[in-house]
């Protein structure tokens, strides 16, 4: 079967322009490919890459070299030279991500929160709330801060909400970035069930995961960045 999204020489260099424009090359030749119903994770020690990697595929980081070619609306894209517009286009129909934290308007409820992305592809609102309910049940989240902001929650339960948020909608591709970091061992069990979910409905999962069992658990793949770590001798 042929990949979803593959990444091809890519690298990625962060210019320091307060320190005089000094380059920092963090990835170089960077290489592997995503497959429908499989999670693959990336491995490596700690300022590797493993995050950088993901904001590239996300589009949230330029690449410095390389081609992202994704599997979009049944064309290949390249994510690397594609134009904001597009980007934004394959975020709503084609990669969704799962970051460490919860970014969100002020005073608006974790339900709604939560139900949103199904709004804005055009669902009912009842029934993206009613879906959205599930998902937050489902990671114990308890149904009287269901209608408050989040913003007073504790770490855990914002990044349930998180979770809730990125696992609703039907993207064929997913990405995460350590989504169980503030979890406890009952709801990181919750969350392996739903990669398993998102593996046996078709969908393409790439993440981050410091917690070994979660990583044993859900990797089909291991992907070791440090084995694109930029030639020191070069630079």
């Amino acid at each position: 079967m042929s990949p979803v999204l593959t990444v091809s020489g890519l690298a990625k260099t962060f210019t320091m322009h307060l320190r005089g424009g000094i380059e920092l090359p963090v990835i170089a030749n960077a290489g592997f490919a995503l497959h429908a119903g499989t999670c693959a994770v990336l491995g490596g020690r700690s300022g590797a890459g493993k995050s950088s990697i993901l904001k590239m595929l996300y589009g949230n980081y330029a690449a410095s070299g390389g081609s992202i070619p994704v599997r979009h609306r049944g064309a290949e894209i390249d994510l690397a030279s594609a134009d904001p517009r597009t980007v934004l286009d394959i975020r709503r129909e084609t990669i969704g991500y799962v970051s460490q934290f919860l970014r969100v308007v002020p005073r608006v409820g974790a339900l709604d929160i939560v139900a949103e992305p199904l709004v804005e592809r055009g669902m009912d609102r009842d029934e993206a709330a009613r879906r959205a309910a599930d998902l937050l049940a489902r990671l114990n989240l308890p149904e009287r801060l269901w209608s408050l902001p989040p913003a007073t929650f504790s770490g855990g339960e914002q990044q349930r909400v998180n979770i809730a948020r990125g696992f609703i909608t039907e993207h064929p591709i997913l990405l995460l970035d350590e989504p169980t970091a503030s979890l406890d061992a009952a709801n990181r069990a919750v969350v392996v069930e739903m990669i398993a979910e998102k593996k046996r409905a078709g969908a393409a999962l790439l993440g981050i995961f410091h917690d070994t069992d979660v990583r044993n658990a859900v990797a089909d793949i291991v992907i070791d960045v440090t084995s694109f770590a930029p030639d020191k001798k070069a630079a």
